[in-house]
């Protein structure tokens, strides 16, 4: 099978990048790493570009171009090296790449992404931040370019997989699962003393600090809620979350004469991102097989809206519309930052994430355009640090 995809890796040395890598390493006949942006760490940055070979690198920290440059000084032929958020955009517009994965967290991967499909590049969607904040510009730019967008996170990709073969107008329902997160079993009165060591416990899943964080609170299902409206067409009554605390069915859709689709896996990232970038072949790999009696059950349950009340404040802004979801998802990003840093309490997330949208509501505009996405966001974030700050003794119970 001949694929040989050209790869513009977009946060190459964070948890996404880092998988990507090693499903181009295992092959190395169907796919070749063209350009890596990173964010500060020059150490493995530099690693990467010794192994792979790249033609362009970005640094995201300016500083850390000097050190960047003198790691890879020996290598020949040298990569063009960029900086800033400027050489991040570079090198999502590289014109060698074939497909462009954005494994840049948060927000900040708007912009890059923009770009790639402006530069009628093909999307590996693993930033979910993209299509919440930016939906509203974002879709309109892919039907322009006529380019792919596909899901690398392992709810869409399993929803995008069970698709393949439904027709239009059969899709009825979507079903996402959650692994519950780090407080899947402990009492919601226990939630105001847990710490953020306590919150990176994640049962399942090895991901990035962030998006951890976003699982113990069940935000990440919520942004997950917003992705798939704008990913698939269904309105929010159709778009249901269910706990399945063994992370083996990674999602499910339920069609018009009710059948239920699923997608089974081992909790690995790599296989919606080798699904992703190989789409629409599939690679024959030599991971371990899902092996349905070592699993022996599977179990589901309701989620508990009192412990996790970041859902329905997702659901709300997507509901909103317009500029609120790129509100949710600014106010989610920096208070889960606070928290992080240790300046907020792990039950102030969704308390400043309410406030900041409660704020927001009388001034949101439909059909809103860059530029008034990206105030929002400025806006939001600078709305969690004030609130953070003027009631960082008040104490909020649910």
């Amino acid at each position: 099978m001949a694929i040989v995809k050209a790869i513009s890796l977009l946060g190459s040395t964070g948890s996404i990048g880092t998988q990507t890598l090693d499903i181009v390493a295992s092959h190395p006949d169907q796919f070749r790493v063209v350009a890596l942006a990173a964010g500060s760490n020059v150490e493995l940055l530099a690693q990467q570009v010794r192994q792979f070979r790249p033609e362009r690198v970005a640094i995201c920290d300016v500083s850390k171009l000097p050190d960047l440059r003198e790691a890879i000084a020996d290598i020949t032929p040298q990569p063009t090296l960029l900086a800033g958020e400027e050489g991040i955009v570079e090198i999502a517009r590289t014109p060698e790449a074939d497909v462009v994965v954005t494994g840049i967290v948060g927000c900040a991967g708007l912009l890059p992404t923009i770009a790639a499909i402006k530069a009628g590049k093909d999307i590996a969607l693993a930033n979910k931040e993209t299509l919440i904040a930016g939906g509203p510009v974002v879709l309109p730019l892919i039907q322009e370019h006529g380019i792919k967008l596909l899901p690398a996170d392992s709810e869409h990709s399993a929803i995008f997989q069970c698709l393949q073969g439904v027709p239009a107008g059969g899709l009825r329902r979507i079903l996402l699962t959650a692994s519950g997160g780090a407080f899947r079993d402990l009492p919601v009165e226990k939630l105001a003393q847990v710490t953020v060591a306590d919150a990176l416990k994640h049962p399942n899943w090895s991901m990035g600090r962030k998006i951890t964080i976003d699982s113990a609170t069940l935000m990440n299902k919520g942004l997950e809620v917003i992705e798939a409206h704008y990913l698939f067409g269904l309105d929010y009554d159709h778009i249901d979350i269910v706990i399945h605390p063994q992370s083996i069915i990674h999602s499910l859709i339920e069609v018009q004469d009710t059948s239920m689709l699923a997608q089974l896996g081992w909790a690995d990232m790599r296989l919606p991102l080798l699904y992703a970038l190989s789409y629409p072949e599939r690679i024959y790999t030599n991971w371990e097989p899902l092996d349905l009696v070592k699993v022996g059950t599977l179990t589901f349950r309701e989620p508990d809206h009192q412990k996790y009340p970041c859902m329905k404040l997702a659901y709300a802004a997507g509901r909103a519309a317009g500029c609120m979801p790129a509100v949710l998802n600014a106010a989610n990003e920096q208070a889960v930052a606070l928290f992080l840093d240790e300046k907020i309490a792990f039950l102030d997330i969704p308390r400043l994430i309410e406030q900041t949208c409660d704020r927001y509501h009388s001034q949101n505009r439909s059909n809103p355009d860059l530029e008034e996405i990206l105030a929002a966001d400025k806006w939001a974030r600078q709305q969690v640090t004030s609130l953070s700050q003027t009631s960082a003794a008040t104490v909020v119970t649910r």
